[in-house]
Formats: structure tokens, sequence, C-alpha cells
């Protein structure tokens, strides 16, 4: 199992400080760097002052959102991160939520899994520098009747294939996940949940290729908070917010996949309360109604042997890449954080 880190969205407050943490991580060892968007920044910039900084971890989008772009620009975008990081870049997709598809890109969210179909069909077809044509209900290469013609990609990536993931997290969407990328970007994972929340999905998948899951990375992004194992319940706390956000606020009350994943994890009654209180407007009782443990399952908190028996329940279940979202109130918090990591890697016997 290798490990990354994701810095999150830039322009958050800690820009100076998230170049600091991929330096640090690049000096450890970490195996990817992932950054994200939303309606902020892009992560093709950020990737970019990344990789421009760092010597061998690679830089990768987690993710970069499907409606925000045509599949084409991905593919020119994949490529030239590629090349100028010298072969250190992996390419993260997904469909983003109907909030932001429809509000922010004025991209309506309906049938996300035919669109991701077609998306990563013609990404890869681009990426393979041979005269892009294609024919699908979404993207129709070129228009026809117009004057557009079929054309190759003219930047030359540094190899012939660049990771592609996809971010997941209901059964249909993990199934084709498996069956179409090279890797599924999880999140809110618990070890004890993974085979039937994800890994069976991905599994089947696989099997409907004709694959099986070796050379596919299962990389979920996990918070982690360094301190001692008497003060698990308060650092818990530190991701009340971040937690009821996602649980409670993400989407709609019909669409709202994180609230699904709570669900399918056992907490039907606790994930209707979280997003009750929270679309209500108490994002404070949305916070306490979270139970400790839905948070201690899906987050690295404690000492590092606490850290390090969890990596091992993780690798044993399944995960490939853990990908770290060091937590602290300053820098040298962050980067003890990232330390710790590698440091519980090693007591783990999984360096």
């Amino acid at each position: 199992m290798q490990l990354g880190i994701n810095l999150g969205y830039w322009g958050a407050g800690m820009d100076a400080d998230n170049l600091a943490v991929a330096k640090e991580a690049d000096r450890l060892g970490y195996a990817v760097c992932w950054a994200a968007e939303a309606y902020g920044s892009d992560a093709a910039t950020v990737l970019t002052w990344v990789a421009a900084q760092t010597e061998r971890i690679d830089v990768g989008s987690a993710i970069f959102q499907i409606p925000a772009r045509q599949p084409a620009m991905t593919a020119m975008t994949a490529a030239t991160l590629d090349s100028l990081s010298g072969g250190r870049f992996r390419l993260g997709l997904g469909v983003s939520g109907p909030q932001v598809s429809e509000g922010w890109y004025g991209v309506k969210f309906d049938k996300p899994l035919a669109r991701t179909r077609e998306y990563v069909e013609i990404v890869r077809k681009a990426m393979t520098r041979e005269r892009l044509s294609y024919e699908g209900t979404h993207w129709t290469l070129p228009l026809p009747g117009g004057p557009g013609k079929p054309l190759k990609l003219t930047v030359h990536p540094e190899r012939e294939h660049i990771p592609l993931y996809i971010a997941a997290i209901g059964p249909k969407n993990l199934e084709q996940t498996g069956e179409i990328a090279d890797g599924a970007l999880l999140i809110f994972p618990s070890a004890d949940h993974l085979e039937d929340t994800a890994i069976k999905h991905l599994r089947a998948g696989r099997e409907k290729a004709g694959l099986t899951m070796d050379g596919f990375d299962v990389c979920p992004t996990l918070p982690l908070a360094l301190g001692e194992d008497k003060d698990v319940p308060a650092l818990a706390d530190m991701f009340r917010p971040y937690t009821a956000l996602y649980v409670g606020g993400m989407g709609s009350r019909k669409q709202n996949f994180y609230n699904q994943l709570a669900q399918r994890m056992g907490y039907e009654k606790e994930a209707a309360e979280i997003q009750d209180k929270y679309l209500a407007g108490d994002k404070e009782g949305a916070a306490a109604a979270i139970p400790q443990q839905l948070i201690d399952q899906t987050t690295l908190l404690g000492s590092v042997d606490r850290i390090a028996d969890r990596m091992n329940a993780y690798a044993a279940a399944g995960v490939t890449t853990l990908t770290l979202a060091p937590a602290g109130f300053t820098l040298d918090e962050r980067i003890a954080s990232l330390r710790a990591g590698t440091d519980a890697m090693e007591r783990a016997g999984l360096a």
C-alpha cells in the first residue's frame, strides 16, 4: 500500500502551507499529491504549480469535474500536465453534483453514468493521438453537417497511458468505474464496510471487463489528526463540520450520495437526522448529531500506533493507495501529521 496526500481546495486560506506540505510529502516519498476543485480554484493550475516545485511525487486531479470541461479539453490538459511534470500526472474525473453542475456550469445533471462512460471513451481515444471522431448520445465529434473535421492531439504526453481514476460512491458508479477506469477515488471509507460499500462493486465491474483487481488502484481519502489515544473524541470533533457538510448538505435531499453511503454503513436514522438539521439551517445541530463512531471509522485519529493499526485494516480491506488529508491548525501541526503517516506505515510493516 502506498501513501498519497490530498490538498483539498486551493484558496481556503492555507495556500502557502499547502505548497510546503506538498514539498514535504515529496521529500518523505509519498506517491501522489491530489488537488480538488468545486467552484473556486481549478485543479489544473494548482497541480501545475505543485509539479513545478516538486521532483518525484505524482500530481493528480481529485477531481476534474466532467461538466466543467469538454472531454477533448480534458485530454489536452492531461497530456500537457503529463509532459510538463515528466510523466507524473494522474487524471481523476467525477460528475460533481446537481447543485454545482446545473448552478455553476449550466449543465443538466442527468444520466451521469452514461455521460461518464462517453467522456472516458473520448478522453482515452484523444490520448491515443489518433484522429478524433465519436458518435454517442451526449457527444458527437465532429458535429455533423458543419465545417468540423477529425483532428488529433498535437501534444505528446510523456507516457502512452496516463492513469485514469473516477470518483465513485454509489454501487452502479463503482461497478462502472471498475469496468472502465484504472482506479477509484473514494471518500468516507470505512475499513469495516469497504468490501460491501465499494470493493465488491468494483470487482464486479472488473469481471465484466474480463479483468481482476490486480493493478487497479483503490484510493480512498482519509483525514488524519495526530494526538494521544485518550484525546480521540476531541480529535473527532475537529471533523464534525466536514462530515455534516457532506452527509447533510451536499447535493440535494434526494441526491446526496454521501448521505446514502452513511446509510449503507448502518447509520440510516442518524443520516436522516443530520440531513434534516443541516437543510433546516441548523449546522451545529447537524454536526452534533454525527455519531463519534462514524467519524472514527472514516478518519485516522490518535497515536502513531493507533493509526498504524487502522492502516493495516485498510490494507487488508483492499486499499492500494491511502490518501491522507493531514489536519492541523498550523503548518507545523500539518507537517507533524504528514510525518506521522510515514511513521505509521513503517510500524504497520507496509512501507
